[in-house]
């Protein structure tokens, strides 16, 4: 979809009352049950507070307590989003600690994975022996 064409929707989206607007919500997904091709499933949290919306709405609940309810699952995703994304910058790191940079090509002292590198010397000299100097 083309951005002039997401704005429109959205400017007319916006100036409908609530009961409307869950309306053509109802109205687009009964057209991308039908034509629609490849639609993304939403991740677990949207997931269920997608699942819990239609629930609210089939029970009748005030626009504002659904409305209120929604804005928790909102900012419970997005904690969850950044604890996650936090976590991956964890493991990056740890990752970068634990698996450095491979040494160059041709050197001696190459080390597996999971190995520590060998203390520098303090001549300076990496092939001298222990007691050299």
């Amino acid at each position: 979809m083309h951005d002039p064409l997401r704005a429109r929707l959205m400017r007319h989206i916006e100036a409908l009352p609530e009961a409307q607007v869950y309306q053509v919500l109802d109205y687009i997904e009964f057209l991308s049950s039908k034509y629609a091709r490849g639609v993304s499933q939403p991740g677990g949290i949207q997931r269920f507070t997608e699942l819990l919306e239609d629930k609210m709405r089939g029970q009748g609940l005030a626009f504002g307590t659904i409305k209120g309810a929604l804005g928790v699952m909102g900012t419970a995703g997005r904690v969850v989003s950044g604890i996650t994304e936090a976590g991956r910058t964890v493991i990056k790191e740890v990752e970068n600690v634990v698996m450095p940079p491979a040494p160059p090509p041709g050197t001696n002292n190459e080390v597996r994975p999971g190995q520590l590198p060998p203390p520098p010397r303090p001549d300076g000299d990496p092939h001298a022996g222990p007691g050299a100097g």
